[in-house]
């Protein structure tokens, strides 16, 4: 894909975030800012941008929409976040990634290939929301769901292409995210280092 070309960006930002004692967790500060202004700098030429989940503030021109039934995962928030992308591509984030840059956006935008690319950690593991895929491709693929299912399962008849991009060695690496407060303790502590 050529970098130039529209895209839209969907950030996944609802879930109840139980092990963080129930606080919006997009809206946790990292590094002075809050994880989900993080991730929206990550994708400034992306138009639209999406935030799902429940009410939150966000900057002016940011399009806010709720998933069905609100909290109810990752699939219907996808499938929320697709009815407001009118680009043939799009970004899909997760809203808890306080070290995702635009460089990282923009090595996937270079390789899309097939319906889809994503990120693959220094672990292996597939990084379903932090990848950039085709519009109509996910579109068939919410289509295709019935009933509850994973996010892996959904996007595994897909033809996804994996990433692994280095990590900065004076940063964690930009698929780090907040789970727990101790992933978030760790998170603070480097991003007031950095």
């Amino acid at each position: 894909m050529d970098v130039r070309d529209p895209y839209a960006a969907l950030v996944l930002a609802g879930g109840r975030a139980v092990r963080l004692g129930g606080q919006a967790k997009p809206q946790l500060e990292v590094g002075g800012r809050t994880m989900l202004a993080t991730v929206l700098a990550a994708v400034p030429d992306a138009e639209p941008r999406v935030v799902v989940g429940p009410p939150q503030p966000v900057p002016a021109g940011v399009v806010r929409v709720r998933e069905q039934p609100p909290g109810g995962g990752p699939v219907p928030a996808l499938r929320a976040g697709l009815a407001a992308v009118a680009q043939d591509v799009v970004a899909v984030l997760a809203g808890d990634l306080p070290f995702l840059t635009a460089e990282v956006v923009t090595g996937l935008r270079q390789r899309l290939a097939g319906d889809g690319v994503l990120v693959v950690d220094a672990a292996g593991r597939d990084q379903y929301l932090l990848g950039v895929w085709r519009t109509a491709a996910l579109r068939a693929a919410v289509a295709r769901a019935t009933g509850p299912t994973s996010l892996r399962a959904l996007l595994a008849p897909l033809d996804v292409h994996r990433w692994r991009p280095a990590a900065p060695p004076d940063r964690p690496a930009p698929w780090t995210d907040c789970d727990t407060p101790a992933d978030l303790a760790r998170a603070r502590a480097a991003g007031s280092a950095g």
